[in-house]
């Protein structure tokens, strides 16, 4: 091969970061390389990150692998043993141009290998400005890196480090140039992006910040954020939810459980009534917001009648979109030193969540279906279309990478159908459509 690869795993942080190592290692000069940007967010994950690594290897087994994410951030020495492996790069280098340009140096020994750092004596995310996302149609865009809480079951702080946000003009500017290029929706990004802007002179907020892209950017048509922790979000925030047509009516939660004396063990900051408060609230303002979240399966400890009340609380948050985990322990961490489950029975309880999620991405789509209505919906380069809530919609005639309105008449197995009313369009508040 020619050229410099990234293979992204994990988040949509990492999405966004593999960007800035792709141009950072261009412009570095490499050439005949693959980049391997790892998650860690759970065993599986550094599972799969070795065995993308052994594909990769095996398909090109004359490039350059650079290993570099949460997971090699955490757990240099892992891939560092790896004989496919030529270099491992920490988190806070792995945007540097100087880092691809030092890869000459660096050694064939296992410790030779790794450069590492103290990810915690970081103490700023600087903006990384990219003219486009490979392969998205939706710009993803970091504003905050690190998280300050600690919760029982998660390693990915001791991959992020702390904490730390990107200035707002930075951030702004990004949203601009990548506009500018075309791009139609911006999606706001962050390992705790409800933390943002608390290491910033003034404390601004997330709600701020999302405000403040809105109002200098009028050619950005649509925003979105990613995962959020809903127990931090702002005033700001709560007032565009309620009434900025540009925010999209969709917001993914990280939840993780349904019972509050797990929830006190994973020290999370919320309780049961705390989150389905706030998704009562936020669609009371806007009828027709979605939810998406993250929920663990089979944590410590967790009873029969705890998990119970995971499964409940999918219908009493009005969730439509699971992101299911079966636990699994991350070495280093206190949950790690729990009595654990049986990993069958972890597994058991993690494919009944996921049924049950599929039963409420069922009820979604039934009544989204049957309200029928015309949507904007933004175009992706599978053909398959977003409508504001995030709901997926077959538009395979409208133009990739554009906003369309689509008139819904049915729905799949998966996904909505609609007739494409126009195209090129700009965003059109749906109340407007509401008589269509």
């Amino acid at each position: 091969m020619s050229g410099v690869r990234v293979l992204t795993l994990g988040c949509r942080l990492n999405t966004y970061e593999s960007e800035t190592m792709r141009k950072a290692a261009e412009t570095a000069g490499l050439n005949n390389a693959i980049l391997v940007n790892t998650c860690a967010v759970t065993a599986d994950a550094v599972r799969q990150a070795r065995q993308t690594i052994r594909r990769a290897r095996r398909d090109n087994p004359h490039a350059r692998i650079v290993v570099s994410g949460c997971a090699a951030q955490t757990e240099p020495e892992t891939f560092a043993r790896m004989d496919e492996v030529d270099a491992v790069i920490g988190n806070e280098a792995k945007g540097q141009a100087a880092t691809y340009r030092k890869l000459p140096d660096f050694g064939v020994s296992e410790s030779e290998k790794i450069r590492v750092n103290d990810i915690m004596s970081v103490r700023e995310t600087a903006p990384q400005m990219i003219e486009a996302v490979e392969g998205h149609a939706r710009a993803f865009v970091q504003v905050q890196n690190g998280c300050d809480h600690r919760c029982t079951f998660c390693i990915i702080p001791y991959g992020r480090g702390n904490s730390r946000s990107v200035p707002m003009g930075a951030v702004v500017e990004q949203i601009e140039k990548l506009v500018g290029n075309g791009y139609q929706e911006a999606v706001i990004t962050g390992v705790d992006a409800t933390s943002y802007g608390a290491d910033l002179p003034g404390s601004p907020t997330l709600g701020t910040l999302a405000a403040s892209i809105l109002k200098q950017i009028p050619d950005l048509k649509r925003l979105r954020l990613s995962s959020i922790d809903s127990i931090e979000v702002d005033d700001a925030l709560m007032d565009l939810i309620a009434n900025e047509p540009r925010f999209m009516p969709h917001l993914h939660l990280s939840l993780q459980h349904g019972d509050d004396l797990i929830l006190k063990r994973m020290k999370r900051r919320h309780g049961r009534d705390d989150a389905i408060r706030f998704c009562r609230q936020v669609r009371d303002l806007r009828p027709g917001f979605a939810f998406g979240a993250d929920l663990i399966a089979g944590f410590p400890t967790e009873t029969e009648e705890m998990f119970a009340r995971s499964l409940d609380i999918v219908d009493e948050c009005g969730l439509s979109f699971l992101h299911v985990f079966p636990y699994s322990p991350r070495e280093g961490t206190p949950a790690a030193r729990m009595p654990q489950l049986d990993r069958g029975l972890i597994k058991q309880r993690a494919a009944r969540l996921r049924e049950r999620g599929e039963q409420a991405y069922d009820a979604h789509l039934d009544a989204m279906a049957t309200a029928g209505g015309t949507h904007s919906v933004l175009v992706e380069f599978t053909g398959m279309a977003r409508t504001e809530n995030f709901t997926p919609v077959l538009a395979s005639e409208a133009p990739r990478g554009q906003m369309a309105l689509v008139r819904i008449n049915g729905r799949t197995e998966d996904h909505l159908t609609g007739d494409v009313v126009a195209d090129r369009v700009d965003h059109i508040q749906t109340a407007d459509l509401a008589a269509d």
